[in-house]
C-alpha cells in the first residue's frame, strides 16, 4: 500500500473511532439518547442522536471532556460478528430503537465494534484502542431528518474532525476560519450582490451589484458560445404535463418538480431544460447536413428542494443553468464531446480554476436498454482518453436517461465543486422520435449531448465570491473604479474623470461623501473595488489622476486616458 493509501486509511480508521467515542460520551452524559449512524465524511465525522436535551455549543465542551476521559482510559476496540437475532436482542435490550430499524435491511450475520461499556453496529474499520486517539475536535450542530425523510424525526447531528497529527487538526481548523470568512452568504450582505428573503426561501433576490456580474458572465458565456457555432433559444419555464411522461422526468423526477392547474389541466413547472429544446429540435425537419446542432440556453429552472437543505445560492430552489443540447449524428460523438472538454478547460482557465474528472455509469432507474448504455459509456471513456485526461468511475451515479462526465473544480482553498457536466443521451431522442434526413434521404435517430459549463449560474457566482473572497476581477466586478476627491473643491474634476472612463466602458462611481480621504480609501478597498483614483489640487491641474490597487496600493499618477487605456487592456484580456 502506498503513502497516500496507508495514510487515508489510517484516517478512515481514526474517523470511525472517533464518532463511536464521541457517540459513547453523548450516552454517558444523556443516557436515555438514542443513537442513530455515525458516518465518516470528508475531513472528519458526524453522528447522530435523538435526545430529549437539546444541544448547544457548551454542550460541544462537555461531550470533547468525556471523550478525552474514554481516549485516557485507552479501551480495547473489540470487533465482534453477531447473528442479526443476536443483535436485535442486544440492541432491544438497550432500547436503541434505530439500530432496530437498520437490523431490519441487514445480513444474517452482522460486525459490531465493542469498547468499554459502548457497542456500536458498524462495519468499521477501527483503531485497535480508543488511547490513539489524539487530535480532534468537534465543530458544530445541525438538524437532520432520520434516513433524510421529512416525514421521519428530526434527529440532532453532532459534526467532528479528526487528524492524525496536531498541525494537520491546525491547519484544517485554519482553512475552516479562512472559509468562513469567505462565505458567500456573509460577502453576498457586504458587497450588496443579492440578498435571501422570508418571502422567498430557496429563491435569491439580485441586487444591482450582483446584476452586474450575472450579465459579465453571461455575456462572456454568449459570446463563446457564438465562436463555438451554437445557436440560443429560449423554452417557457410551464409546460403541460403529457411532456414530462414523455421525457421520463414525471417518473422519475415528480417529487422534485412544482405543479399547477391551468384550464383544468396539469403544468409543470420545468425542474430542467431538456424537453423543451427536444421540442425545438423537432419544429422543423432536420438534413444530416446541418448536424451537429448546437443549441445553447440560459434556462430558469425550478426544483423542490428540502428546506434544511438550503443554502445560500450553493442550493436554491429557483437557479439558472447554462444548458446546451447538441444534436449528432452517432459518428459525430467523440468529436463533439472532445469540443465540449476544450470548451470547459478554456472556461475554468480564465477563473484561475484547477479541476479533475469523474466518469459517471448506469443509474438503479435508468431508461433504455444495456446495449444502449455501453455504447455511450464508451463514447465517454474514449473521448477522455483522446483528451489524455486521468478520471474516476463513479460506478452507479450517471443521469437516468444517460452516462455523464463531471468536471470538479477546485477553488482557493482547495476545496472541490461540481459544476460542468458532460451526458451521452440515446434515450431521448427514442422518446420523443426525433429524426434526420440521411444521405440516402432515410430517417435516422440522432445522439444528444447535454451540457452545462457553469452549472447553475447562482451556484457558480458562490463558488466565485468564495475562491475570489469577493475581490472579483476586473472585468467582472461590479463597480472597476471609484474616483476620491479630496475635498468638495475638486468634485466637479472627479465627476469630469468619472465621465470619461464611463464613456470609454468602464463601471465607474464617485464617492462625494464629506468624509476623510483614508476612510474613502479604506471603504473601497472593503468593497473590492479594484482600482481607486485619488483625485485633487496637483491632479486636477495636470489632468492626472493618482492610482490606488486594492492589492499593490500606489500605483502613481497618470492621464485619464492612460489610466483607461490600462483599465480596458486588462478588461479585455478578462483579467
Amino acid at each position: 500500500m502506498g503513502n497516500n493509501a496507508a495514510t487515508a486509511d489510517r484516517l478512515e480508521r481514526l474517523r470511525h473511532t472517533t464518532a463511536h467515542i464521541m457517540a459513547q460520551a453523548v450516552l454517558r452524559l444523556w443516557p436515555d439518547t438514542k443513537i442513530a449512524i455515525g458516518p465518516v465524511i470528508k475531513d472528519g465525522f458526524y453522528y447522530d442522536f435523538d435526545t430529549e436535551h437539546r444541544f448547544t455549543p457548551d454542550d460541544l465542551e462537555r461531550i470533547e471532556e468525556e471523550m478525552k476521559k474514554i481516549i485516557a482510559e485507552d479501551w480495547d476496540i473489540v470487533r465482534e460478528e453477531l447473528s442479526n437475532e443476536d443483535a436485535v436482542k442486544m440492541f432491544g435490550e438497550q432500547n436503541q430503537a434505530y439500530k432496530l430499524e437498520l437490523l431490519e435491511d441487514l445480513d444474517p450475520v452482522v460486525s459490531v465494534y465493542r469498547q468499554g461499556e459502548f457497542a456500536d453496529l458498524c462495519r468499521g474499520p477501527h483503531l485497535e484502542r480508543t488511547g490513539e486517539v489524539k487530535h480532534f475536535k468537534l465543530q458544530s450542530i445541525a438538524g437532520a431528518y432520520w434516513r433524510g425523510d421529512a416525514k421521519r424525526p428530526m434527529l440532532q447531528r453532532i459534526y467532528g474532525t479528526a487528524w492524525l497529527t496536531s498541525k494537520d487538526l491546525r491547519e484544517h481548523l485554519r482553512r475552516l476560519e479562512e472559509a468562513a470568512k469567505r462565505d458567500h452568504r456573509v460577502l453576498g450582505r457586504k458587497l450588496d450582490l443579492f440578498s435571501l428573503q422570508e418571502e422567498g426561501p430557496g429563491f435569491p433576490f439580485f441586487h444591482p451589484k450582483g446584476m452586474v456580474l450575472r450579465n459579465e458572465l453571461e455575456a462572456y458565456w454568449r459570446e463563446e458560445h457564438r465562436k463555438r457555432g451554437y445557436v440560443e433559444i429560449k423554452t417557457p419555464t410551464m409546460l403541460h404535463e403529457d411532456l414530462w411522461h414523455q421525457s421520463g422526468h414525471w417518473d422519475n423526477y415528480k417529487d422534485n418538480m412544482y405543479f399547477s392547474q391551468i384550464d383544468e389541466q396539469t403544468f409543470a413547472v420545468k425542474p430542467m431544460n431538456c424537453p423543451g429544446a427536444m421540442l425545438v429540435y423537432k419544429s422543423k425537419l432536420h438534413s444530416y447536413r446541418e448536424l451537429p446542432i448546437r443549441m445553447a440556453e440560459m434556462g430558469l429552472v425550478h426544483r423542490h428542494e428540502l428546506s434544511g437543505t438550503l443554502h445560500g445560492l450553493m442550493r436554491v430552489r429557483a437557479f439558472t443553468q447554462d444548458d446546451a443540447h447538441i444534436f449528432m449524428r452517432p459518428s459525430q460523438i467523440q468529436g463533439e464531446i472532445e469540443e465540449v472538454i476544450d470548451f470547459v478547460h478554456d472556461v475554468y482557465n480564465v477563473f484561475g480554476f484547477k479541476y479533475h474528472v469523474e466518469l459517471s455509469t448506469k443509474p438503479e432507474n435508468a431508461i433504455g436498454d444495456d446495449e444502449m448504455w455501453d455504447q455511450a459509456i464508451e463514447a465517454l471513456k474514449l473521448a477522455l482518453e483522446a483528451k489524455d485526461l486521468d478520471y474516476v468511475v463513479n460506478e452507479g451515479d450517471g443521469a437516468f436517461y444517460g452516462p455523464k462526465i463531471d468536471f470538479h473544480l477546485e477553488d482557493s482553498l482547495g476545496r472541490t465543486w461540481q459544476c460542468a457536466t458532460i451526458q451521452l443521451d440515446f434515450a431521448m431522442p427514442e422518446r420523443f422520435d426525433l429524426t434526420y434526413i440521411d444521405e440516402n434521404n432515410e430517417r435516422q435517430r440522432p445522439v444528444i449531448i447535454h451540457r452545462v459549463i457553469f452549472g447553475a449560474l447562482e451556484r457558480f457566482i458562490a463558488v466565485l465570491i468564495e475562491h475570489t473572497a469577493g475581490a472579483f476581477p476586473t472585468w467582472l466586478a461590479p463597480v472597476q473604479v471609484q474616483v476620491i476627491p479630496v475635498g468638495e473643491d475638486y468634485l466637479a474634476y472627479a465627476q469630469e474623470v468619472a465621465d470619461t472612463l464611463f464613456q470609454a466602458g468602464i463601471r465607474v462611481e464617485v464617492d462625494s461623501r464629506d468624509e476623510k480621504l483614508g476612510k474613502k480609501i479604506r471603504e473601497a478597498q472593503l468593497q473590492q473595488i479594484p482600482y481607486m483614483l485619488v483625485v485633487g489640487a496637483r491632479e486636477q491641474e495636470e489632468g492626472k489622476v493618482s492610482v490606488r490597487h486594492r492589492r499593490e496600493g500606489d500605483q502613481g499618477s497618470l492621464t485619464v486616458q492612460e489610466f483607461a487605456a490600462k483599465v480596458l487592456e486588462e478588461i479585455k484580456a478578462k483579467q
